[in-house]
């Protein structure tokens, strides 16, 4: 069992990140033939909106960007405004999209929106609500490590050098009384950087011993011989920690608040349906990732991964400054003034009018 804790990291790629940014396209776009979402002939338009363009990762804990685009979800509340869909694969590539207002609203990671805000000083995106949390899980061979104290000495992945996951395993070393240099992954436990498109290879190869990965990676590895040796969600209280928001463009949200509305109305009553109807959700979620990736995930991957994934509506603010906490910790960056990255009026507006609780800011959220 892990050494007990009130919390763990999940902070990311932060300054490091930025580095990206230069070698990220804006994304692909998505096609409306595999789904519902298409434009009702006659539909009024929000606000005279023709269209809102939305960011998303074509990754199981985006399932309510995934099932929302899917089932048509959001575009039933935007009527006559388009919802337009980019996909991407890395969360500074969203960032700079944003940025450069190629996209209005999208679903994210806590790093690349932390370290969006810090970079415009707090004055280009506000998380506007929650998406998911869970789905990271540390994934070993059993062969060569059996219990948790057996991690020392070995060859562990993250995805990224500063990201969540690398973020948080870092953390949960030093938890353990261990000595590892940030920067170069080297000391009592060998951290290896390795893009999750990989990791399984690297896995199978033998190169590394196990990773710190999201899902579906981690259950990629379980198929192929991995044991589970940590779900990250028991270092946490309530087993609840933010792994996916939603942001948008400042100015976006202060020139059209009822198209933004509309989103997050559309994401509330997504989630709503997928927890009504997960079968029929992990169905739907899946047939997006064929859209959008190419091939869908096989049953033995797709069913792990979807368990261990929640969605909510809660942006679950204080596991997000628990994250940058431990991120300044691990000297991946520099203390954040996160007060105002939150405005989560919107959503509590939409919240309150479907008979559910408020969310709350922690206390870093707009006045």
């Amino acid at each position: 069992m892990p050494a007990p804790r009130t919390r763990l990291a999940a902070l990311a790629a932060l300054p490091l990140l930025a580095l990206a940014l230069g070698a990220c396209g804006y994304g692909s776009e998505s096609s409306d033939e595999d789904g519902k979402a298409k434009v009702a002939e006659g539909a009024e338009k929000i606000d005279g909106l023709d269209s809102v363009k939305i960011g998303y990762f074509p990754n199981l804990t985006h399932a309510t960007a995934l099932v929302g685009n899917q089932e048509g979800l959001f575009q039933k509340e935007l009527g006559g405004t388009e919802a337009k869909y980019a996909q991407f694969n890395a969360g500074p590539s969203e960032i700079e999209a944003l940025n450069a207002e190629s996209i209005d609203i999208g679903w994210i990671g806590p790093s690349p929106a932390i370290n969006g805000y810090t970079k415009s000083q707090g004055k280009n995106l506000r998380i506007i609500g929650g998406s998911a949390s869970g789905g990271v899980k540390l994934v070993v061979d059993p062969k060569k490590i059996k219990s948790l104290k057996d991690v020392k000495g070995k060859k562990i992945a993250t995805p990224q050098l500063g990201n969540t996951q690398d973020v948080a395993f870092l953390n949960w070393i030093a938890e353990q009384g261990w000595d590892v240099d940030a920067q170069s992954g080297k000391g009592d436990v060998s951290v290896v950087r390795t893009d999750n498109k990989i990791t399984p290879d690297a896995y199978k190869s033998g190169s590394i011993d196990g990773a710190w990965v999201p899902e579906p990676t981690a259950s990629k590895l379980v198929a192929e011989g991995g044991k589970v040796l940590l779900d990250e969600a028991d270092l946490w209280p309530d087993k609840k920690f933010v792994i996916t928001n939603i942001i948008v463009r400042q100015q976006f949200l202060k020139d059209h608040p009822k198209v933004v509305e509309a989103v997050l109305r559309g994401a509330v009553k997504t989630n709503a349906w997928i927890a009504k109807n997960p079968e029929k959700a992990k169905a739907a979620a899946n047939a997006r990732l064929k859209a959008d990736a190419g091939k869908p995930l096989p049953a033995e991957v797709l069913d792990p991964a979807w368990k261990s994934i929640q969605t909510t509506n809660d942006p679950l603010a204080a596991t997000l400054d628990a994250e940058a906490d431990h991120a300044v910790k691990a000297g991946l960056l520099e203390k954040p003034d996160l007060k105002g990255i939150y405005d989560l009026r919107p959503l509590n507006k939409v919240l309150k009018a479907e008979g559910e609780s408020p969310v709350d800011d922690a206390g870093l959220g707009v006045k």
